[in-house]
C-alpha cells in the first residue's frame, strides 16, 4: 500500500497563528552551549519537551545500571541492553554531564580492553567510545587521560596468527578502531615508552614487522608534540618502498597539518602541566634529553619550512605525491615497484583499519602546509599559472657568437645574467607554489580524451583540496581559531588556488565518467563559494553553446551540472551579488531540457530546478521610482542572451573569465528587468511537464506508467515543481494553479493518473486551501457522476490486474482529489459531511481493485492530514518575513538566505479538537459499519464464493487504510501488568526484570495520551476490535485455505501489518528522516564546520527530532494477548502452500521481531513443529526459510541454551530427501554457523581493577538508593545462574551432536555440519571429553571410499579440529591464569627473556654470526642460547630478547599435560600409537589432489600429535614414512613430506635424547631428497624445507643446515645435469627465504661462491644468483645509529645532517663487486661473440644476470639501495639498450631504467643518475641509443621532477635542446616531445629565452637557391630544429594561451606551412607546423571563446591560413 510520506508533508497555508510550546526553566534560562542547542531543538516543534532536570534522571538511572551490569559482569545482555538505551536517549539531544560523559568512556574503554570480552560487546563499546569522545569541544586531554598499553597488548597478541590457528576475528580491527578514536587522550609523556616499545620491533627484512611497527608508531603516538620523533618517521619512510607504508604515513602527516596550524598544540610546557593519572601498570615514564629541541625564545609552534616540515620533508612528500596519482606514462608500470613490494605482507596487515584513501590525504597536508610564508610573486593572469617564475630583469642570454655550430647554439647555457637572489612564491606561498607545479605537470590528464584510472584520483584531489581549503578558511574567519595571525590563509592565496585548479575543473567537466564528473561538481561548488567571479563565467560561456544544442548530448548533461555546482554563485546574493542576473536566462535555456525521451538530461536539469527553486521566489519585482545607473535601459524588451555574453572585450583590469564591476543597485536593476518573465517562464515549465506526463507509457497493474526510470522521472519532475510552487507569489500560484485545473478538468489520460495526484499534490503543499476550493467540487461531482453509471463495478481483486479504460474517470478524479487532500487538515473541516458522503459512497460503490485501493488511499491521507503533527510549510524564509512588504517588494535581495537555527520559525500542524472529532466521526459512520460487514462475512453458513472475496477484500481495504491513517492519533499506554508479562516472556532469557531495559514514555505530539480520555477509549476499542477481527479471518482463511483465497490473505497480512506496525513513527521513518537530513545538509553545505543554513534544512531537523521522539515512545510496544495470537497467525501463514504468501509473511515476522520483544521465542516452537518427519513439503520449507533469516537463526543458534533443540530439529530434517528442502537446510547451516562460535566464559574469571574502579566512578555520579545495591547482588547471582546453564547447555549439544555424527545413518552432508559444530564447540575454559576428541581423530580419514572427492571437507575440518585441541591442551597447561587463557598466551618453561646488556651493533652481529656454529647442547641446557624468532635489533634492542633452553636430555618439557585434559590425551595416545591410524591417515594425505606442495593443515595436524605426546607415536609412523618415500609418485612424496615436516616440527621441545634419535633416523632420508631426479616433488621438497625452516633456529635443525649448505658448496654450477644443480639452489633458496636475517653468516661466503661462478653457462642458474644478490643486499641492510636503543636513533634522527645515511639504507654492501664489474664489463664486451651466438657470451649471460638482480632490488622494500649500484652501471645498461643481437638484454636494461624512475631516488642519486644520461646523450655515437634514451629523461623528469633543483633542469632543458639539431629526424622529433613535457614545468625565465632563439634563428637561417647544394641541407635542418623547438614551446601549454603564444603562431609558424622539404622523410617542416597546429586546435577547441580574444584580428586570419578549415574560427 502507497502511505503518502508524512515526511515530505509541508503546507503552505500556515493557519491560525499558533502559541509557542512551553520551554521548561531550566533550558530556556542556561547559557551553557549545548543547552542553546537544545532550546533550538526544543522550540522548533510545537509540543512542548520535558525538563532537563527530568531527562538527567533517566540519564543517571541508565546509567547506574550500566555500572550494575559491569559490576555484576552482565556484559550480555545487561549492559547491552542499557547501552542500547543510552543510544536512544542520545538521539533526544539532551546534554550529557561532562564528569559522566568521561565516566562512561572508561567503563566502554575498560570493557574493551578486558581479555577475553566478547567481540560483540567489544564492538558495541567500540562504538559507544566512539560517538562519546569524538568532539574535541566536549572532551580535551585537560579532562581526560586513557592509557595506551592495555589496547596494545590485546592487539600485538591478536594481529598474528601462528600456523595452527585459523579463526580470524575482529578482534585486531577493533583495537585499531579504539586506538585511533581515542589516541588524543594518550598522555603525551608517553611518547618514548611507546617508541620503546614499537621501534624495535622493526625489521627491515620484513615487511610485515615493518608494516607492523609502523601502524603501532602512527595510530598510539599522541599527535602533538611530535617533534621530537618526526624527524625519525621520515628518515624510515624515506628508506622504504612500499605503498601501504606510504598511505599510513600520508594519513598521519595529513591528522599532524591540520591540528600543528595551531602552535600551542605541541608546546613542550603543555606536557608538565597534564596530569598524569592514566598510567597502567607495566607503563614506565622515560623522558629522553631533548636539549635539541629547546627554544632559545618562546615556543612559537612546529612551523617550518613549509608548513610543518623542512623543505627536503616537502619535496619528499611532493614526490609521493606525483606518484600518488598513479598516472602512466610510456614506461611499462614504473609505478608498481611499491605495490610489488606489498606483496610481501600477509593478509594479517589487512585485518586493520584501513587508512584513509592517500588522495584524501595529500589535499589536506597541502591546505594545512599553506601559509604567507615566502616573497610572493607576480600574480598569475594564465588559468593555471606558472610555478616559481625566475626574477625578471635580465634580457635573454644569447651567445655572441656561434663558433660551435647550432647544437652549441641551442644548448647554449640559460638564465646565467644577473638574477636576484631571492626566490618568488606564487602569492608568497611555497605549498601553494608547489601545488601549482603538480597541477600544471598532470594538466593534461584531467581532459577527457586523456582519461583513465587516473581521472578520478586527480579529481578527487582536487576536490578535497578546495573543500578543506573552504574548511580552514571559514575556521579562521571565527574569533576563537588559534591559527596565528601571519600564518593565516590569505585572499591571494585563495585567488592564486581558484585560477590554478580552474582550467583543469573546466577540463574535466566534460569527463564520460561518472565518479569524476561528480568530484569535479563538488570541486566547482567549493570553488563558486570561494571566488565566484572566477569560475561562474567561464560555465556559463559554456553553458549557451551546450544549451542550445550544438554540441553532444554528454556535453549539454555535463554542463546542467555544471549550473547545478555553481547554483549558490546565482541564487545566494551574499555569495555573488551578480550572480542573479544570469538566472533567468539560464532558466529560459533548461526549458527543453524537461524531455522524456531523454530521462538522463530531464534528471540534471531537475535537480538544478529544484536546487536553484528552494533559494529565490518566484514573483515579479516592482520597479523603484528611483534613476538607475546610466545606460541601464528599463523599457527594453527582456534579452534571452547572458549579459555576459555580449562583451566582446575585456576593460582595463578586468581579467578573463571575470566581469566589470557594477554596483548592487545597478545589478538590481538589471535582475528587476528580468524577473518579469518569471510567469512565462513558470508557464512554459509547466508545459513541459504536463507534455512529458501526456507522452508517460501506460500505467501498469501496480499503479506505475513504464519502468522504473519512468516512475523516477515523474518524481524528479514533481519535486523540481514542487519547490517551485512553495516560492510562487500569489499571482503567480493563482496562474499556476488555474492552468493545472484547466488541464485536469478537461483531460482525462490513463497513463497519467499517479502523475497528476503528484502535480495536484505540488499546488496543495503551497495553498492547500485555494487547491481544495478549487479541486474539491469538481472532483466529488465527477466521482459521483461515474460511480453512477457504473464505473469500477466489475468485481475484481487481483493485483496484477490491469485498470478497466472505462474507469479511467473514475481514477482520475480520485488521485486529484487525493492529491488536494494532501493538506492542512483544518480545510477539510467545511468539507466534513460531503466527504463523508463521499467515503460512504466509495465503499459502496467500488469494486475493481484499483477502484477501493484508490478509495482506500483517499481515506488515508484525508485521516493523516486531519490527525498527524507535521510542518506546514518550508519556505525559503520565516513566514513573517514571506508576508511583509519589504519582502514583496525586494525579495532579490533575500535570495539563497541563511539562517542561524535561534533565528528560524516554524509553523506546525497540530490536530485540533475539530479535526479529532471529524476524524472520529468518519470511524464511527463510516469505518466501524464497514467493519461490523467484515465480522458478518465470517458468520457461518456465508458462502465464500468470488462475491464473498471482493467483499472481503474491499471492505479491509477501506478498514486498513483507515487505521495506517492514524498512527499518532491515540498514544498507546502499558499498564505495570501488561510490562510484566512482556517481560516474563522476553526474547531475553535468565535476566532479572530490572535488567530488562524499560522505558518512561515522552511527549512526541500524540493527538489522545490520555487514556481516561473518552475519545481514546473509543479508538482504542475499535482498533482492539478490527485487531479481532483479523485473527478470526486468519483462522478462517487458514481453515478454508482456497487458491482463491491467496488475495484474501495478502490484504489480511497487509493488514495486519497496519494493526501492528502503524504505530508512531516506524524505525525506518526515523532513519529515513535522519538519512534525509544528511543528504540535504550535503547539498546545502558550501563549506565545511558551516554554522548557518537554509531554512528548509532546519524544518528537515525538525522533522527529523519529532521523529527521533515518536521512535522512543515506538521502542517499546504492547504484546498482549490479541498481539501474540496475530504474532501466531503470521507464523502460521510464513509456513503456508503458496510461496507468496510465505515470502510477505516472513518479511512481516523479521520486522515484528525487530519492533517486538519476545516475538522469537514464541515463535520458534511452531516453527520447530514443522520440521518434524512427516510434515508437508511447503509447510517444512516455509517454517527453514523463516528459521533462517538472521533474526531467528542468529537467535536460536546463538543463544547457548536454545541451540541444543535447533541442531536435534534440524538434523531431523535429513529425513526428507527432496533437493529443495535439503537446498533450505543446506542455506540454514551455513546461515547459523557463522553464528556458533566458540563457547569461552572465561571473561567472567577475569577481574580488571580499572573496570571496577571505572564502575564505582560512574556509580559516584548518580544517586543510588539502598535497594539497588540488591540488584547489583541479584544480577550477579542471575548471571552465575546463567552461566552455568549455558555451559550445561553447551555439554548437552556436544553430546547430541556426537551421537548424530556418530550414527551410521547421518547423510554425508550432515556430517559435515555436525563436525564443523563439533569444532567450534572446543573450549579453552573446559577440558574436553573423550568421545568429542575421539570422533574428531576418526574423522581425519574416512573409510569410505566413494566418499573420496567429497571427504576433503570433513577432513580438513577434523585436522583443524586436531589443532585446535592441541592447542587448547597446551593453553591450559601453560596459561598462568584466566588471562592468559582469553588472549591465548603459552608461558613456555624453556623460554626466557635475556636482558640487553650491549646496544652495539657488534653485539648484534655477534649473535647473528653464533647461528653458524653448532650448538653445545649441554650449555643450551643450562643458559638460553637458542633464538628462534629475532624480535629486536636490526633497527633497535629491545630491554629484553627471547630465547630458549635446550629441553631436558630424558625429561619431557610439558608431560604431565594438565590434570583436567588427562582423559583427552590418553584418548589420544590411544589413537596415535594405533599403526592402523596412521596408515588410515596415509592413505588420506596420499590421495592425489592438484596440490604441488605440502599442505600446511596436514603438517599441523601430525605436529599437533608429536607436540603432545612427544616421540611416542614415531616407532609406529616410522615405516609408514619409509614406505611412502620410497615411492616416486609425487603424491606418496608429498605425503612423506607432511609427515617429516610435522614431526620435525612437533620434536621442537622433545628430550633431547629423543631428538638426536630422530635425527639419527632422518638422516639418512636425506640421500632419498636430495636423489629425487623429479621435477614434480621438486616443489615437495622446497615447500618441506620452507616449512621446517619457518621461525626456528637454524641450530635446531643442524643436520639438515650442514647437508643444505654442503650441496651447495659441492655443486658444479656448470655441470651437464641443469636439473641437479637447480634442485640443489631451489632447497637453498628455500632455506635462506625463511631463515631471513638469520641468514646473515653465511651470506659472504655464499655470494663469493656465486661470484666465483658468473661465467656460469647456464642461465636459471644465473637467475638464482639474481635472486640470491637481491636477497644477501637485503639482509645485511643495517641502520646505522652509533648505538642502538631508541633514544639514540631517534635523537640522531634528528641532530645528524640531512645526508647521514642514519637507515643505512645505500647500498654500499657490493661496493666493491659493482666497481669490478664495472671494470670487468669492457673486457667482457671486447669478447662478445657476434651474431645468433651473441647470447652465448659472458658479457650478455652476466648482463642479464645483473638486469634481473637490480630489477628485484628495486621491486622490493629497500629498492633505495639499488642505485648505489645502478649509477656506477648506469654507462653499461645504456649500452645494453643498443645491442641488436640480444632482444632479451636490449628489453631488461631499458625495463628496469624505466622502473626505476617510478622509485623515489635517493636525492644524492639525482644529479649523478641525470649527468650519465646526459652524457649518454651527448657522447653516445648511436643515435639509437639517444632515441631510446630521450623519453626516460621525460619520465624521469616527470616522476622525480620534485627533487631535481632549477640548475639541473636548466642543463637538461639545454641538453634535450642539443638534439634538435641531430642528424636523425627521429632524434630530432623525440627531442620536441620531450622538450615540451619538460618546458611545462620549467622556470618562466628559460622559456621566454628560448623562445627568443629559436625565433631569432628561425629569422636568420637563409636557405639557398641550390636545393642540391650541401649548405641548402645544413641550413634546413637548422630551420627544422628551430620550428621544432617553437612547436614544442606551443605544445608545452595545451590548455592556455600565454602571451607570446599568438605571435608564435601567427608570425613564425603561419609563414612555414607551405615551406620545401628537402626529403619528405628527412626533414618534414611544413608537417610538423601543421601537426602542431592540428594539436593546438584540438588542445583549445573547448576554450576558444576564451582564448581567441588573446588574438587580434590580424593574427586569427593568419591562424584560420595555418589551419585546414578556417570556418572553424570564423
Amino acid at each position: 500500500m502507497n502511505i503518502p510520506d508524512i515526511s515530505t508533508l509541508s503546507i503552505g497555508d500556515t493557519g491560525p497563528p499558533q502559541c509557542p510550546p512551553h520551554i521548561p526553566d531550566d533550558i530556556m534560562n542556561s547559557s551553557d552551549r549545548y543547552m542553546v542547542k537544545l532550546q533550538n531543538y526544543a522550540k522548533s516543534i510545537p509540543y512542548s519537551v520535558e525538563p532537563n532536570s527530568k531527562m538527567q534522571q533517566m540519564l543517571d538511572f541508565i546509567l547506574l545500571r550500566i555500572a550494575q551490569s559491569v559490576e555484576a559482569k552482565d556484559y550480555d545482555p545487561g549492559l547491552l541492553q542499557w547501552d542500547s538505551m543510552l543510544t536512544y536517549w542520545c538521539m533526544l539531544k539532551y546534554p550529557i554531564p561532562k564528569e559522566k560523559r568521561i565516566a562512561l568512556i572508561k567503563i566502554y574503554f575498560n570493557i574493551c580492553t578486558t581479555p577475553g570480552m566478547p567481540n560483540h560487546i567489544v564492538a558495541a563499546c567500540a562504538d559507544g567510545v566512539q560517538v562519546l569522545a569524538r568532539s574535541k569541544k566536549k572532551l580535551s586531554i585537560e579532562d581526560m587521560r586513557l592509557p595506551w598499553l592495555p589496547i596494545y597488548k590485546i592487539l600485538s597478541k591478536d594481529l598474528f596468527l601462528t600456523r595452527r590457528q585459523f579463526e580470524i576475528s575482529q578482534t585486531s580491527w577493533y583495537m585499531g578502531y579504539i586506538a585511533e578514536n581515542i589516541r588524543r587522550f594518550f598522555h603525551p609523556a608517553a611518547i618514548d615508552e611507546m617508541l620503546s616499545t614499537f621501534l624495535p620491533m622493526m625489521n627491515g627484512t620484513s615487511l610485515n614487522s615493518i608494516l607492523a611497527s609502523q601502524y603501532y608508531m602512527l595510530t598510539f603516538l599522541p599527535l602533538s608534540h611530535p617533534q621530537s620523533y618526526l624527524p625519525m618517521l621520515f628518515r624510515v619512510w624515506e628508506s622504504i618502498n612500499s605503498y601501504m607504508f606510504d598511505d599510513r604515513m600520508l594519513q598521519f602527516l595529513a591528522r599532524l597539518s591540520e591540528i600543528h596550524v595551531d602552535p600551542t598544540v605541541s608546546d613542550p610546557h603543555r606536557i608538565q602541566d597534564i596530569p598524569d593519572d592514566a598510567r597502567s601498570e607495566e607503563e614506565g615514564r622515560p623522558n629522553w634529553p631533548k636539549d635539541d629541541l629547546e627554544a632559545k625564545w618562546r615556543w612559537s609552534g612546529l612551523f617550518s619550512d613549509v608548513g610543518i616540515f623542512s623543505e627536503t620533508e616537502w619535496n619528499f612528500i611532493m614526490a609521493k605525491c606525483m606518484a600518488s596519482m598513479e598516472i602512466p606514462l610510456a614506461d611499462a608500470g614504473s609505478l608498481t615497484t611499491g605495490p610489488n613490494a606489498d606483496g610481501q605482507a600477509t593478509f594479517e596487515m589487512n585485518r586493520l583499519p584501513k587508512p584513509n584513501w592517500r588522495i584524501a590525504s595529500l589535499a589536506r597536508i597541502f591546505v594545512y602546509s599553506m601559509a604567507p610564508d615566502g616573497l610572493p610573486g607576480p600574480a598569475s593572469t594564465a588559468p593555471t599559472p606558472q610555478f616559481t617564475p625566475l626574477a625578471s630583469g635580465a634580457s635573454t642570454p644569447l651567445p655572441q657568437q656561434q663558433n660551435g655550430g647550432l647544437g652549441d647554439y641551442l644548448s647554449s647555457p640559460l638564465g646565467k645574467g644577473n638574477r636576484l637572489k631571492t626566490k618568488t612564491y606564487l602569492a608568497g606561498c611555497k605549498a601553494l607554489d608547489s601545488l601549482a607545479k603538480l597541477i600544471a605537470s598532470t594538466e593534461s590528464f584531467f581532459h577527457p580524451t586523456n582519461s583513465g584510472s587516473w581521472t578520478s584520483d586527480l579529481s578527487a584531489f582536487i576536490k578535497y583540496l578546495v573543500y578543506d581549503f573552504n574548511k580552514r578558511w571559514y575556521e579562521e574567519q571565527q574569533p576563537d581559531c588559534k591559527t596565528p595571525t601571519h600564518r593565516r590563509l590569505t585572499k591571494e592565496i585563495k585567488r592564486e588556488l581558484v585560477k590554478c585548479l580552474r582550467t583543469v575543473t573546466l577540463l574535466a567537466m566534460f569527463s564520460q565518467d561518472t565518479t569524476t564528473i561528480s568530484n569535479i561538481q563538488s570541486c566547482m561548488k567549493s570553488m563558486s563559494i570561494m571566488e565566484p567571479d572566477l569560475v561562474l563565467h567561464p560555465i556559463l560561456e559554456r553553458a549557451v553553446p551546450a544549451l542550445e544544442a550544438l554540441v553532444e548530448t554528454h556535453r549539454t548533461i555535463a554542463v546542467i551540472k555544471a549550473l547545478g555546482a555553481v547554483a549558490p554563485a546565482m541564487v545566494c546574493r551574499h555569495v555573488y551579488y551578480p550572480g542573479a542576473k544570469h538566472l533567468i536566462p539560464i532558466l529560459d535555456l533548461l526549458l527543453p531540457g524537461i524531455d522524456l525521451n531523454d530521462p538522463p538530461k530531464t534528471f540534471c536539469t531537475t535537480s538544478f530546478i529544484s536546487e536553484i527553486a528552494q533559494y529565490i521566489k518566484f514573483g515579479e519585482l516592482a520597479h523603484p521610482g528611483v534613476a538607475m545607473g546610466d545606460g541601464v535601459d528599463l523599457s527594453r524588451p527582456a534579452s534571452k542572451e547572458l549579459p555576459v555574453l555580449e562583451m566582446e572585450q575585456f576593460p582595463e583590469g578586468v581579467e578573463p573569465g571575470s566581469e566589470q564591476q557594477l554596483s548592487n543597485e545597478e545589478e538590481d536593476a538589471i535582475l528587476r528587468d528580468t524577473a518579469g518573465t518569471f510567469a512565462d517562464w513558470v508557464a512554459a515549465f509547466l508545459r513541459r511537464v504536463i507534455l512529458l506526463f501526456e507522452n508517460l507509457p501506460e500505467e501498469g497493474p501496480n499503479g506505475t506508467a513504464g519502468g522504473a526510470t519512468e516512475v523516477q522521472l515523474v518524481d524528479s519532475v514533481s519535486g523540481a515543481f514542487s519547490q517551485i510552487c512553495i516560492h510562487l507569489s500569489e499571482p503567480l500560484y493563482d496562474m499556476v494553479l488555474g492552468l493545472v485545473y484547466d488541464y485536469a478538468t478537461q483531460n482525462v489520460r490513463s497513463n497519467a493518473v499517479r502523475a497528476i495526484h503528484q502535480l495536484v499534490e505540488c499546488v496543495a503543499n503551497a495553498n492547500p486551501a485555494k487547491t481544495l476550493d478549487r479541486f474539491l467540487p469538481f472532483c466529488e461531482r465527477s466521482i459521483r457522476t461515474e460511480l453512477e453509471h457504473g464505473a469500477s463495478s466489475l468485481r475484481i481483486t487481483s493485483s496484477h490486474s490491469t485498470p478497466l479504460p472505462s474507469d479511467a474517470t473514475l481514477h482520475w478524479n480520485l488521485a486529484i482529489l487525493r492529491g488536494a487532500m494532501y493538506n492542512d487538515g483544518r480545510v477539510t473541516l467545511k468539507y466534513s459531511d460531503r466527504l463523508i458522503s463521499l467515503f460512504k459512497l466509495l465503499n459502496e460503490k467500488t469494486f475493481s481493485k484499483r477502484g477501493y485501493s484508490s478509495s482506500g488511499k483517499l481515506l488515508s491521507s484525508t485521516l493523516l492530514t486531519l490527525s498527524h503533527t507535521y510542518p506546514l510549510e518550508n519556505k525559503f524564509v520565516n513566514p513573517d518575513e514571506w508576508d511583509s512588504e519589504e519582502f514583496k517588494a525586494n525579495h532579490h535581495k533575500y535570495w539563497g538566505k541563511l539562517y542561524h537555527p535561534e533565528d528560524v520559525k516554524l509553523t506546525w500542524h497540530v490536530p485540533n479538537t475539530e479535526e479529532i472529532d471529524f476524524v472520529l466521526r468518519i470511524f464511527r459512520e463510516v469505518i466501524e459499519p464497514i467493519l461490523d460487514k467484515l465480522h458478518g462475512l465470517l458468520e457461518p453458513g456465508i458462502v465464500r464464493d468470488e462475491v464473498w472475496r471482493n467483499d472481503f477484500c474491499r471492505h479491509l481495504s477501506f478498514v486498513r487504510n483507515a487505521f495506517s491513517g492514524i498512527p499518532t492519533l491515540a498514544k498507546e499506554v502499558l499498564t505495570p501488568e501488561e510490562l510484566r508479562a512482556t517481560m516474563e516472556s522476553s526474547d531475553i532469557l535468565f535476566e532479572i526484570p530490572e535488567m530488562i531495559a524499560t522505558i518512561e514514555p515522552l511527549k512526541s505530539g500524540f493527538a489522545l495520551s490520555d487514556p481516561a480520555d473518552p475519545r481514546h477509549q473509543y479508538i482504542t476499542s475499535l482498533r482492539r476490535k478490527f485487531g479481532e477481527f483479523l485473527h478470526k479471518a486468519s483462522v478462517s482463511l487458514q481453515q478454508q485455505g482456497e487458491e482463491n483465497t491467496v488475495d484474501a490473505v495478502h490484504g489480511l497480512l497487509r493488514s495486519i501489518r497496519t494493526f501492528l506496525l502503524e504505530y508512531g513513527d516506524s524505525r525506518d521513518s526515523y532513519y529515513l528522516q535522519s538519512e534525509r537530513y544528511v543528504t540535504e545538509q550535503n547539498i546545502a553545505r558550501h563549506y565545511a564546520g558551516q554554522k548557518v543554513w537554509p531554512r528548509a534544512l532546519y524544518v528537515r531537523r525538525a522533522r527529523l527530532y519529532h521523529a527521533a521522539r515518536l521512535r522512543w515512545n515506538s521502542i517499546e510496544r504492547r504484546r498482549g494477548t490479541l498481539e501474540n495470537l496475530l504474532i501466531d497467525d503470521v507464523t502460521q501463514w510464513s509456513m503456508w502452500n503458496y510461496a507468496t504468501v510465505r515470502e510477505s509473511s516472513q518479511a512481516l515476522l523479521e520486522s515484528l521481531c525487530n519492533t517486538f520483544d519476545g516475538v522469537r521465542r514464541r515463535c520458534l516452537p511452531a516453527l520447530y513443529k514443522a520440521l518434524e518427519p512427516g510434515t508437508e513439503d511447503d509447510r517444512m520449507k516455509g517454517a527453514l526459510w523463516t528459521l533462517n533469516l538472521s533474526v531467528f537463526a542468529k537467535y536460536a543458534s546463538g543463544q547457548p541454551t536454545l541451540a541444543a533443540e535447533f541442531i536435534k530439529k534440524l538434523f531431523a530434517c535429513q529425513d526428507n530427501e527432496k533437493a529443495s528442502i535439503q537446498d533450505c537446510v543446506a542455506s540454514l547451516s551455513e546461515t547459523c554457523m557463522s553464528n556458533f562460535g566458540e563457547p569461552c566464559h572465561v571473561v567472567y574469571d577475569i577481574e580488571n581493577d580499572d573496570l571496577g574502579a571505572a564502575a564505582h566512578a560512574l556509580k559516584s555520579l548518580v544517586p543510588v538508593s539502598a535497594q539497588e545495591d540488591d540488584v547489583t547482588t541479584k544480577c550477579r547471582k542471575q548471571r552465575l545462574d546463567r552461566v552455568s546453564r549455558m555451559d550445561q547447555a553447551v555439554s548437552q549439544t556436544t553430546e547430541i551432536l556426537l551421537e548424530i555424527a556418530n550414527n551410521p545413518h547421518t547423510h554425508w552432508r550432515y556430517a559435515i555440519v555436525a563436525v564443523r559444530l563439533l569444532r567450534s564447540l572446543l573450549r579453552r575454559d573446559v577440558p574436553f571429553t573423550p568421545d568429542h576428541v575421539r570422533y574428531l581423530f576418526d574423522k581425519t580419514f574416512d573409510s569410505n571410499a566413494s566418499m573420496r572427492y567429497v571427504r576433503i571437507c570433513p577432513l580438513a575440518y577434523s585436522q583443524r579440529a586436531v589443532m585446535k585441541i592441541s592447542r587448547f591442551i597446551k593453553l591450559r597447561s601453560l596459561a598462568k591464569g584466566p588471562v592468559d587463557l582469553a588472549l591465548e598466551q603459552n608461558h613456555n618453561p624453556l623460554r626466557k627473556k635475556v636482558p640487553t646488556q650491549d646496544y652495539t651493533r657488534e653485539s648484534t652481529e655477534r649473535a647473528l654470526r653464533d647461528y653458524r656454529t653448532p650448538l653445545d647442547l649441554g650449555r643450551a641446557q643450562q643458559e638460553p642460547l637458542i633464538r628462534d624468532k629475532i624480535s629486536s635489533g636490526w633497527l633497535v634492542c629491545g630491554n629484553t630478547s627471547d630465547y630458549f633452553l635446550a629441553p631436558h636430555s630424558t625429561k619431557s618439557t610439558f608431560q604431565p599435560w594438565n590434570a583436567g585434559s588427562d582423559d583427552a590425551v590418553s584418548t589420544i595416545r590411544a589413537i596415535a600409537t594405533d599403526a592402523a591410524f596412521w596408515k588410515k591417515l596415509s592413505t588420506h594425505y596420499a590421495t592425489e589432489n592438484s596440490s604441488d606442495v605440502i599442505l600446511q593443515d596436514n603438517l599441523c595436524c601430525v605436529k599437533s600429535i608429536f607436540q603432545l605426546l612427544d616421540d611416542e607415536p614415531l616407532e609406529v609412523l616410522k615405516p609408514i614414512v619409509e614406505e611412502l618415500l620410497q615411492d616416486k609418485d609425487k603424491n606418496k612424496q608429498r605425503a612423506a613430506a607432511e609427515f617429516l615436516a610435522g614431526i620435525i616440527a612437533g620434536s621442537k621441545h622433545w628430550p633431547t635424547e629423543s631428538q638426536v634419535k630422530l635425527w639419527k633416523w632422518f638422516t639418512p632420508m636425506m640421500d632419498t631428497i636430495f636423489n629425487q631426479k623429479s621435477n614434480e616433488s621438486l616443489s615437495v621438497w622446497s615447500s618441506f624445507f620452507e616449512h621446517v625452516f619457518y621461525n626456528k633456529d637454524p641450530r635446531r635443525l643442524q643436520p639438515i643446515v650442514d647437508r643444505i649448505i654442503g650441496e651447495f658448496e659441492t655443486v658444479d654450477f656448470n655441470g651437464e645435469s641443469t636439473f641437479e644443480i637447480i634442485q640443489v639452489l631451489c632447497f637453498f633458496r628455500a632455506f635462506y627465504e625463511q631463515l631471513g636475517i638469520k641468514f646473515t653468516p653465511w651470506v659472504e661466503d655464499v655470494l663469493k661462491r656465486c661470484w666465483a661462478e658468473l661465467k656460469c653457462e647456464h642461465e636459471d642458474v644465473l637467475a638464482y644468483f639474481s635472486e640470491i644478490f637481491a636477497f644477501c643486499g637485503k639482509v645485511m641492510w643495517r641502520p646505522n645509529p652509533s648505538l642502538l636503543t631508541p633514544e639514540t636513533f631517534v635523537r640522531e634522527c634528528r641532530t645528524l645532517p640531512e645526508f647521514a645515511d642514519i637507515m643505512g639504507s645505500r647500498g654500499v654492501f657490493y661496493e666493491e663487486r659493482v666497481a669490478e664489474l664495472v671494470k670487468r664489463f669492457p673486457e667482457w664486451r671486447k669478447e662478445r661473440l657476434p651474431g645468433v651466438r651473441a647470447f652465448q657470451s659472458t658479457y650478455d649471460r652476466v648482463g642479464i644476470l645483473v638486469c634481473k638482480w637490480l630489477f628485484q632490488l628495486i621491486h622490493d622494500t629497500n629498492a633505495g639501495s639499488a642505485f648505489d649500484c645502478i649509477l656506477p652501471l648506469m654507462p653499461e645498461l645504456i649500452r645494453f639498450t643498443e645491442v641488436n643481437d640480444n632482444d632479451e638484454l636490449a628489453y631488461r636494461s631499458k625495463l628496469l631504467m624505466v622502473r626505476m624512475c617510478g622509485v623515489i631516488i635517493p636525492r644524492q642519486f639525482i644529479d649523478p643518475l641525470l649527468d650519465e644520461i646526459f652524457t649518454a646523450i651527448t657522447s653516445f655515437p648511436s643515435w639509437k641509443v639517444r632515441l631510446k634514451i630521450l623519453p626516460l629523461v621525460q619520465v624521469f623528469y616527470f616522476r622525480q621532477s620534485f627533487l631535481i633543483s632549477d640548475k639541473k633542469l636548466v642543463e637538461m632543458i639545454e641538453v634535450i635542446c642539443r638534439c634538435l639539431d641531430d642528424e636523425v629526424v627521429e632524434v630530432r622529433e623525440m627531442a620536441a616531445t620531450t622538450l615540451s613535457g619538460i618546458l611545462r614545468l620549467s622556470p618562466r625565465r628559460s622559456i621566454i629565452a628560448l623562445k627568443d632563439r629559436f625565433v631569432r634563428l628561425i629569422k636568420n637561417v637563409k636557405l639557398p637557391q641550390d636545393r642540391k647544394s650541401p649548405a641548402y641541407g645544413i641550413a634546413l635542418r637548422q630551420l627544422h630544429a628551430a620550428i621544432l623547438g617553437v612547436c614544442a614551446l606551443i605544445d608545452s601549454y595545451p590548455y592556455t594561451i600565454e602571451r607570446w603564444m599568438p605571435e608564435l603562431l601567427t608570425n613564425v609558424l603561419a609563414e612555414h606551412t607551405y615551406d620545401p622539404m628537402a626529403d619528405a622523410k628527412q626533414i618534414p617542416i611544413s608537417t610538423t607546423v601543421r601537426k602542431c597546429a592540428s594539436t593546438f586546435r584540438k588542445t583549445h577547441q573547448d576554450t576558444w571563446h576564451e582564448d581567441s580574444k588573446k588574438f587580434t584580428e590580424e593574427q586569427l586570419a593568419a591562424l584560420s591560413t595555418l589551419l585546414s578549415g578556417s570556418s572553424y574560427y570564423a
